[in-house]
């Protein structure tokens, strides 16, 4: 018989709330403290007090699972993890766009089996449990189920991305802009919220080329629960491979075609290993 997470799933939007009320009341803060982090992206002292204040609970209301926060990484050992990020978006936050979201999840045995995003400036929420579906809401009482799209042909996809600069760093940019020629419509929606469109299924293709797990267990188990699909750019279920592709299900093998890795040739030892897959490395694979 499949795990109840109801009552998690209960404490996980507690979590939210708890974090949704130091997050609004911090945003646009006049004294909001703003640091550099060692990889120079920024950090607030409102997304500390969201992780630490989420920490508390769980360390008194599930004392016995570990947790891996974005600010202040992994504490305990358990086959139950929640996972947060208690700001994405915070370079949004911290200009005063009210674009961003609380992320938690609960991950069991290396399987997302529940996430909550938390977006209070938008007044939305979107949530999942493993095989109760995906939903969205402003509480567990009033919601309304999501449901990816039923698009079929990139002509008619809607593709969202965060930016430009992961895939250029990375040597994938042309392999990225020739996905958005085929799509019909691009828009650089961003973080959390392309995956929770796509969720909701108004965009169709999401993805990103380096993500850490704490960006990625919530809207994992939402976009599944919707239908998606959630992958890495190798095309490995999941959350755990530090970048994703999330589709509808139908556009996944197209798109993964433009950003997927291609398998090696190891056999011949005349064929140059392939790294990441491209357009032109895809081609020269059929024609072999």
């Amino acid at each position: 018989m499949p795990t109840d997470y109801t009552d998690d799933l209960r404490l996980a939007h507690v979590l939210a709330d708890d974090a949704d009320s130091i997050t609004e009341s911090r945003f646009r803060a006049l004294d909001l403290h703003v640091m550099s982090k060692p990889d120079l992206t920024p950090v607030s002292d409102a997304d500390h007090a969201v992780e630490e204040s989420i920490r508390r609970t769980l360390s008194r209301v599930r004392s016995r699972d570990a947790v891996t926060g974005e600010e202040h990484g992994s504490t305990g050992h358990s086959q139950r993890r929640w996972v947060v990020d208690p700001i994405d978006g915070t370079k949004n936050f911290v200009r005063g766009v009210p674009v961003w979201a609380t992320l938690i999840s609960l991950v069991v045995d290396d399987e997302v089996v529940l996430g909550v995003v938390s977006a209070p400036l938008l007044q939305r929420r979107w949530w999942a449990s493993a095989g109760n579906g995906a939903w969205t809401g402003r509480s567990l009482l009033k919601a309304t189920r999501c449901q990816v799209s039923d698009v079929r042909r990139l002509e008619d996809a809607s593709f969202s991305y965060a930016s430009l600069g992961g895939w250029d760093e990375r040597g994938r940019l042309d392999d990225l802009l020739s996905l958005m020629r085929r799509c019909w419509r691009t828009r650089a929606y961003g973080d959390f919220w392309s995956y929770m469109l796509l969720a909701e299924g108004t965009v169709d293709i999401a993805a990103e080329p380096e993500l850490e797990l704490y960006d990625m267990a919530a809207l994992d188990v939402i976009v599944r629960e919707a239908g998606g699909r959630f992958t890495s750019l190798d095309g490995t279920d999941g959350p755990f491979g530090g970048n994703v592709l999330a589709t509808n299900g139908h556009l996944h093998e197209a798109a993964l075609s433009f950003l997927g890795s291609l398998p090696d040739d190891a056999d011949d030892p005349d064929v140059p290993r392939s790294g990441p897959g491209s357009v032109s490395d895809l081609r020269d694979h059929r024609r072999d």
